[in-house]
């Protein structure tokens, strides 16, 4: 889920920025430090939209940067149990799927794909279905449900469960499938173009009448 916070912080400006305009240097800074970086209470800090207030800068003896508090509005997104993503497949092994979604990635495992038995094609790199045939590979975009998740320090360390074994989740293909089914609704065909009658040009008798 991404949400729009504002959070107070100490942001450290190197003397080599000073003379720059200083609120993009804060938001410059900040982000050097903190985008992608994930906390514990508030999420993936993804960017600043905005700063609010900048205090008076702080010189501290031994470092000739200058630390200002600010307070800045950032863009942050935080995975919740029960939300459902959409997301691109970065990936396939024998046992699921990667789905990237905004700025992590979760596993969908391979009991989790569809409520047919799913096999691994290590040859052609997909996940194919054994009584329907269906096939999933890298690419495909898909709708998929948060399960678990587990956030680390770090985005390689955290861990987003996902399932597609649910109404109106799978990949995106399927689904439209699933709907023209549903609605009746024949599978658009390509028209057929009227041909023209063949002229056949007939021969020219030899001498006049």
């Amino acid at each position: 889920m991404y949400k729009l916070l504002s959070i107070e912080d100490i942001v450290r400006v190197p003397p080599k920025r000073f003379g720059g305009n200083l609120k993009e240097v804060i938001v410059s800074e900040f982000e050097n430090v903190f985008a992608g970086r994930i906390e514990r209470d508030v999420g993936i800090i993804l960017a600043v939209t905005d700063i609010r207030d900048i205090s008076e800068g702080k010189i501290i003896m031994g470092d000739g940067a200058v630390y200002y508090n600010a307070v800045l509005d950032v863009v942050v997104y935080r995975p919740v149990i029960n939300e459902v993503v959409e997301g691109r497949i970065t990936e396939t092994t024998n046992f699921g799927a990667f789905v990237n979604f905004g700025p992590i990635d979760g596993l969908i495992h391979i009991s989790q794909v569809t409520d047919d038995l799913m096999t691994y094609d290590q040859k052609n790199a997909i996940l194919v279905g054994k009584e329907t045939k269906k096939i999933l590979k890298k690419g495909d975009v898909v709708r998929a449900r948060i399960v678990t998740v587990g956030l680390k320090n770090r985005l390689s360390e955290s861990k987003v469960g996902l399932t597609m074994r649910q109404p109106y989740l799978g990949k995106i293909e399927w689904l439209e499938e699933e709907r023209k089914v549903q609605t009746g609704e024949k599978p658009a065909t390509a028209k057929k173009q009227k041909s023209e009658p063949k002229r056949v040009k007939r021969a020219e008798r030899g001498g006049k009448k």
